[in-house]
């Protein structure tokens, strides 16, 4: 009887460690001590060749180099950036899923439209490490030289002054409309669905002038007009140009270039993304790209960038609230 006892007791010792090794695995997981051990995915709401497109392949090739592992690109355009947005949120938390959000699904679409993601309760900042360039452009013929002048113009001719950006409700438009209210003028907002597109239209006099990402190339070659920056400072290579706080607008225009994932990535995969994605932004290959595209190199770690998100959240439901008293 004995015997049988002693036996029963090795039996169940035994069943308790094989049911302790996969949480000592999970422990170790979690810690990132075997992280990655496959391909990562990295999504992204913007078209291949866009300039944010083009950033985060180029950050993400040195970020891959450092884990060891390859980081996959995947496009997912449309929904005013929300596809692939929701796509990251509703990721499995395992640090295998990642990618870049734009401002709009962070600060305004989610107060217009029902989303299937909160913003700041599932998704996880990684890191940010650049800011896209952000402005008012229009044609080199307009019949205004300057933002002040076109702001005249706007004023003169009630209901004529018509812009294009990428889309309803985006950053872009939001920040127009809240310039308009303040200036007691009125403009007609086209959305297009890229970059490309309101800037063809633009060039083809189908719109008096768009607010949006600043193609370098266009500007330089004379086909460009750049009016205003949404930048905190002026901008070295274009000296002349005015930023929004120097004519008096207190609007925000974040225009983060940053790698996130879902909220529960476990700290210490956390901790890896966050270093690998910091080591990579600083690689002269990293820092010579940015420049070329021009696009500005600006870090916040992950705490950092979280309050940053956090910040300007609430300052756009301010704004949007104060807009649309309905909303």
């Amino acid at each position: 009887m004995d015997l049988a006892i002693r036996w029963k007791a090795v039996l169940l010792s035994c069943l308790a460690l094989v049911c302790t090794v996969p949480s000592v695995a999970g422990a170790l997981d979690a810690d990132g001590a075997r992280f990655p051990t496959q391909p990562i995915n990295f999504i992204l709401s913007l078209p291949a060749g866009s300039a944010g497109d083009l950033a985060s392949r180029l950050i993400s090739k040195e970020a891959e180099t450092i884990l060891g592992k390859p980081i996959v690109i995947v496009n997912k355009p449309g929904g005013a950036h929300t596809i692939a947005t929701a796509t990251i949120a509703k990721a499995k938390p395992d640090g295998y899923t990642i990618g870049y959000v734009p401002p709009s699904p962070l600060f305004t679409v989610p107060f217009f439209e029902k989303l299937n993601y909160n913003p700041l309760e599932d998704l996880q900042a990684i890191i940010q490490y650049g800011e896209m360039r952000f402005g008012v452009i229009t044609a080199p013929n307009a019949p205004f030289k300057t933002f002040k002048e076109m702001i005249e113009y706007a004023r003169k001719n009630p209901g004529k002054m018509t812009y294009g950006t990428g889309g309803q409700n985006s950053i872009a438009n939001i920040s127009m409309e809240k310039i308009a209210r303040e200036e007691h003028v009125r403009f007609t907002h086209i959305p297009f669905k890229a970059t490309t597109e309101y800037q063809t239209a633009l060039m083809g006099g189908h719109v008096m002038f768009s607010a949006g990402e600043i193609n370098a190339s266009l500007l330089e070659a004379g086909e460009l007009r750049l009016l205003l920056l949404f930048t905190e400072q002026r901008l070295p290579e274009y000296p002349q140009v005015p930023i929004l706080k120097e004519l008096g607008y207190k609007t925000s225009y974040p225009s983060l270039l940053a790698v996130m994932g879902p909220k529960g990535i476990p700290p210490g995969i956390l901790k890896k993304l966050e270093d690998a994605y910091t080591i990579a932004s600083r690689q002269p290959r990293v820092i010579k790209g940015m420049s070329e595209m021009h696009l500005s190199m600006v870090y916040r770690n992950s705490k950092d960038l979280t309050e940053y998100i956090v910040r300007n959240h609430e300052l756009y439901a301010q704004m949007i609230k104060e807009m649309n008293p309905g909303k």
